[in-house]
């Protein structure tokens, strides 16, 4: 197997409050005050919607940029909600500030729903653990 990304997380004396490098950048994660963290950080599921809009937004310029098309300011909102029976349901809403036709539109929510971190997500992968 080939390493596509690599990460650690610390915890530290304040309850809820790690540090986390993801490659060569730091970033901090907490709960919120409500499920007793300091909300000193994004909560876990915040990165996973981030780690979405993320991919969302990097694939669909460069898919826009290899096409000539302008995008212009390109905005996508992801909500992550839990249904009845406790399964998780992520509702992705794109915005762009040029006249983009029905056409693009409906090009990019193809594209969109293919993106490497969508696809991760919707088909899982395999998770293992080991002691260190």
């Amino acid at each position: 197997m080939s390493r596509v990304s690599f990460a650690t997380v610390v915890s530290t004396d304040s309850n809820y409050l790690h540090h986390i490098h993801a490659g060569h950048f730091p970033l901090d994660t907490d709960e919120p005050a409500k499920l007793g963290g300091q909300g000193a950080g994004p909560a876990p599921f915040d990165y996973y919607l981030a780690s979405l809009a993320a991919c969302t937004a990097i694939t669909l310029r460069m898919y826009a940029q290899h096409k000539g098309w302008d995008l212009g300011e390109f905005r996508a909102e992801l909500e992550l909600e839990r249904d009845d029976e406790g399964r998780l349901h992520v509702h992705r809403t794109l915005h762009s500030d040029q006249p983009l036709t029905e056409e693009q539109w409906r090009r990019l929510l193809e594209i969109v729903a293919n993106t490497p971190v969508t696809k991760a997500m919707r088909e899982g992968v395999e998770i293992t653990s080991q002691r260190g």
